[in-house]
C-alpha cells in the first residue's frame, strides 16, 4: 500500500540532493550553511518518525540555528543556459507550461479515478491519501515529460529546485513550523483560556457576536502566527467546537472550512506569512518589502467580512 510517508521519502530524496549539491557549489559562499540547512529538512522527512522526539527538536533548533545566525543564503547554480531558453521560447511559447500543468491534472482525475471507479476497490493507496499520493505522482510525470520533451542538462531540475528553494530560504519550512506551533498551543492549553475570556464577554446567545469573535480571532492568530493552520486548533478548541458547534448547533463543515478561510484573510496582511508575503517581493525586487502587504489588504478585510457573514448564514439555517 502506498501511503503518507511514501511522499515524505521522495521529498526527504529531494532535500537530500539539494544538500549534497549545495555542499559542493563553491560559488557560494554560505553553500555550508545551505547544504546543513537542507540535511536537516531531508532528515526530519526521512527519518522523522525513527529518531524520536527529542532528535527532532534538537533538528528543529538547528533549523533556526542556521537560520538565524545567517548562515544560509541564495545560489546561482548551472543549468540552461539564457540563450537555451530562449530559443525554447521562441519555439515552443505557451507550450512550454504543459509539464505544469501535467501535476494538478493528474492529482484531479487520479482522486477522482480512485474515489468514484471500482480501481479504489483495490487498496492500492492509504485512506484519504489519494490526492497526495497522485500529487507525487503528477510531480514525477512532469519531470518525466520534461526529460523526454526538452532533453535538460540531467541534473537541471534539481539544481533549478535547488537555486528556487534557496532563494525562498528559511521561509520555506515556516508554515510547518508554525502549524506544529499551533498544535503545542492547543495542547498547552492556550484555547481553553481564550474560550473561558471569551464566554465571559460574549453575550450568552448571541451567536452573530460569537461568530465575529470566531472569525477576527482566526485572522488575528493567524496574522500573529503567520499560518491559518496555526490559527485553527487554538480558536477551534476556544470557540468554534465549544460553542458554535456544541452550544449553537452550528454545521461542523461550515463553522471548520469557512473559520480556515477567515485565518486566510489574515495571512493576506501579515510578514509572519513570509513565503507568501516577503519572498515574492523579495524575488521581484520590489523597493517596499511590505508592498504585497499593503496591496493585499484592501482585498483582505471585505473577505473576512463575507466569510463571517457565510459562517453566520450557512452555518447556522
Amino acid at each position: 500500500m502506498i501511503t503518507l510517508h511514501w511522499l515524505y521519502a521522495l521529498a526527504g530524496a529531494m532535500f537530500a540532493a539539494f544538500a549534497v549539491l549545495s555542499a559542493f557549489d563553491r560559488t557560494n559562499p554560505k553553500h555550508f550553511g545551505n547544504a546543513a540547512f537542507w540535511a536537516l529538512m531531508a532528515m526530519s522527512l526521512l527519518a522523522g518518525d525513527w529518531i524520536g522526539d527529542f532528535a527532532n527538536g534538537l533538528l528543529v533548533l538547528g533549523l533556526a540555528g542556521l537560520a538565524g545566525l545567517g548562515l544560509i543564503g541564495r545560489s546561482h547554480p548551472p543549468t540552461t543556459s539564457d540563450a537555451e531558453r530562449q530559443t525554447w521560447s521562441n519555439q515552443l511559447g505557451n507550450k512550454l507550461f504543459l509539464p505544469a500543468l501535467i501535476i494538478p491534472i493528474t492529482a484531479l482525475v487520479g482522486t477522482l479515478l480512485y474515489n468514484y471507479t471500482p480501481l479504489g476497490s483495490h487498496g492500492w493507496i492509504e485512506a484519504k491519501r489519494e490526492t497526495y499520493v497522485f500529487l507525487g505522482l503528477g510531480v514525477l510525470l512532469a519531470v518525466a515529460t520534461i526529460f523526454i520533451w526538452l532533453r535538460p542538462p540531467i541534473l537541471a531540475p534539481l539544481q533549478e529546485g535547488r537555486r528556487l528553494i534557496d532563494a525562498i530560504g528559511w521561509a520555506a519550512v515556516l508554515p510547518q513550523m508554525l502549524a506544529a506551533l499551533g498544535v503545542v498551543f492547543a495542547a498547552a492549553g492556550v484555547g481553553t483560556i481564550i474560550g473561558e475570556m471569551a464566554q465571559a464577554i460574549i453575550p450568552h446567545g448571541n451567536v452573530f457576536v460569537t461568530v465575529v469573535v470566531f472569525g477576527l480571532g482566526m485572522a488575528m492568530f493567524t496574522i500573529i502566527m503567520g499560518n491559518a493552520f496555526a490559527a485553527f486548533p487554538v480558536m477551534a478548541a476556544a470557540i468554534g467546537v465549544p460553542l458554535l458547534i456544541q452550544g449553537y448547533g452550528g454545521n461542523p463543515a461550515v463553522v471548520g472550512a469557512v473559520g480556515m478561510l477567515a485565518g486566510f484573510c489574515g495571512t493576506l496582511m501579515t510578514p509572519m506569512a513570509a513565503n507568501f508575503n516577503l519572498v515574492p517581493a523579495a524575488l521581484l525586487e520590489l523597493k517596499d518589502q511590505y508592498g504585497v502587504i499593503r496591496v493585499q489588504v484592501a482585498t483582505a478585510l471585505p473577505l473576512l467580512a463575507i466569510n463571517i457573514l457565510i459562517i453566520y448564514f450557512a452555518g447556522f439555517r
